[in-house]
């Protein structure tokens, strides 16, 4: 039997097709419609239509979005406003007639890493995305955290310490979720930019601070020590409240090998003495762990 993953971006659809032993088979994108409802649910339904013509079955559908899903079913989501105030899974089962799993990306991405991936040998695994947002999820023995609000996870909207704001001098942002000072304003890739701004004046990528971090330039460096210093703060929240075994990075930000190599560091400065902080790694299937994640999520028997 084959498995059917679906991962929603704000401008790709990702659709992909897994054996029964979460091996890729094949795998193609299309852009998502974020303004009209009806179009959205047709191309999604084209997309698992076309999965159908593929393996010559009728599978069951699991799908990573960015946003918020409610206990209702109900989404939230800044990057496909139409899904906004919507029950997808109703939806999806009443033109597809079949089983439907959705959660947010970001948990999708930890399901696959824990099951799968760099935390497959360990009980308690955070997956953390990094890239232009902030969000994870927590699993514990290879299941996804089960919670009522469906909101677990979204560590990117823990406030700014008054510490760290006074320790930098940094301005107060409003985040896209609406609260004031989240640090995902300051941690995501916008976030580096505004950093960087924040200490040069120059309004600039986070590509460019990479650039310059590469060449050993101080300014890129004095970025990274304040970055890291927010990123060890807000990981020594997480774990202080779930002590995850092992924390596996995603998004564009994981691939920048000083943030993996010194973040356990910045973590431990903001520990209890004589705790130490969890081991972090890098995603194991990259780009591609969230819509594993989905497939994965799919096969599961209930909605989480």
């Amino acid at each position: 039997m084959a498995r059917y993953g679906v991962d929603i971006g704000g401008t790709k659809i990702e659709t992909a097709i897994f054996d029964d032993h979460f091996n890729l088979l094949d795998c193609w994108r299309v852009n998502t419609p974020t303004d009209d409802y009806a179009r959205f649910l047709e191309t999604l339904k084209e997309q698992i239509t076309k999965a159908d013509q593929i393996t010559g079955e009728t599978c069951n559908v699991g799908i990573g979005m960015p946003g918020l899903i409610n206990h209702k079913g109900k989404v939230l989501s800044a990057n496909i406003p139409c899904a906004t105030n919507q029950d997808i899974v109703h939806d999806l089962h009443a033109i597809l007639d079949r089983h439907i799993n959705l959660k947010n990306d970001t948990r999708c991405f930890a399901l696959s890493e824990a099951t799968l991936g760099a935390g497959k040998e360990y009980s308690r695994v955070f997956g953390a995305i990094i890239g232009t947002g902030a969000a994870g999820g927590l699993c514990v023995n290879g299941q996804l955290e089960e919670t009522n609000l469906g909101i677990a996870g979204e560590y990117g909207h823990i406030p700014l310490s008054a510490q760290l704001q006074q320790k930098y001098n940094l301005p107060i942002y409003t985040c896209g979720c609406g609260l004031q000072g989240c640090v995902e304003s300051y941690i995501a890739g916008p976030g580096i930019s505004r950093l960087y701004q924040h200490f040069t004046g120059e309004q600039q990528s986070a590509i460019h601070w990479h650039q310059q971090l590469t060449l050993n330039d101080t300014t890129a460096q004095q970025v990274l020590a304040c970055y890291l210093d927010i990123l060890g703060e807000t990981f020594a929240a997480l774990v202080k409240f779930q002590e995850p075994d092992i924390i596996v990075l995603g998004g564009g930000l994981s691939l920048v090998d000083n943030i993996i190599v010194q973040l356990p560091n910045a973590i431990q400065q903001h520990l209890f003495p004589g705790f130490t902080s969890p081991k972090v790694v890098a995603a194991q299937f990259g780009d591609s762990s969230g819509v594993r994640g989905a497939a994965i999520l799919g096969s599961l028997p209930h909605e989480l």
